[in-house]
């Protein structure tokens, strides 16, 4: 009979936890895209880095095939994003406004996005002063609504069969915004060296 406050098989199930957890950490094999930058001391950046990579292009290739199907093609991942910056709460945006909130340094990428799209009719320019403030066309509003309807068709359901809660995807976009402050701080002190 077991002794009283001890359940039976206790020490057993707790062996049993312990192999797995010692088994879990034998077979984690970082998954990285360059062996050569995973130390000890920065695996988990090296697999967060290659992940980011990833995601990066998976989502670059996602917004220009989404803006096709929306029926306006033609858009490199850029003037996709660029577009929903000037679209973003029906106001005006000058050239600095675009790039820093898109966290672009090189405006001149940018600028070319707002002359390809002043092209095709979605944003068109006025000039206040020394600045140009940019705004979406009735078009430009057309192919961003018509990007939302793709998007929430394509990626609504497919998103919840990852498992991720609303806030917890919330929580892992604060995370990737704060690491995104550290990367720029680490380029700007890799500027001075």
């Amino acid at each position: 009979m077991a002794a009283a406050g001890k359940k039976p098989g206790n020490k057993a199930t707790k062996a049993a936890k312990a192999q797995e957890t010692a088994a879990a950490t034998r077979s984690h094999r970082p998954i990285v895209s360059s062996a050569h930058l995973a130390s000890e001391r920065l695996s988990e950046l090296s697999e967060f880095e290659f992940a980011l990579m990833m995601t990066a292009n998976a989502f670059n290739r996602w917004i220009v095939r989404c803006m096709n199907a929306a029926g306006t093609p033609d858009l490199a991942a850029l003037d996709v994003m660029v577009l929903h910056g000037v679209n973003h709460r029906d106001r005006p945006k000058r050239l600095a406004d675009l790039c820093l909130v898109l966290n672009v340094e090189d405006s001149h990428t940018v600028n070319y996005g707002l002359k390809k799209l002043q092209r095709m009719g979605l944003v068109s320019g006025e000039k206040r002063g020394k600045e140009i403030h940019y705004s979406t066309t009735a078009a430009g509003r057309e192919a961003c609504l018509s990007y939302r309807k793709v998007r929430e068709e394509l990626l609504a359901e497919a998103a919840a069969l990852i498992g991720r809660q609303p806030g917890e995807i919330a929580r892992i976009a604060e995370t990737m915004r704060a690491l995104s402050g550290l990367y720029d701080q680490a380029a700007r002190a890799a500027a001075s060296l």
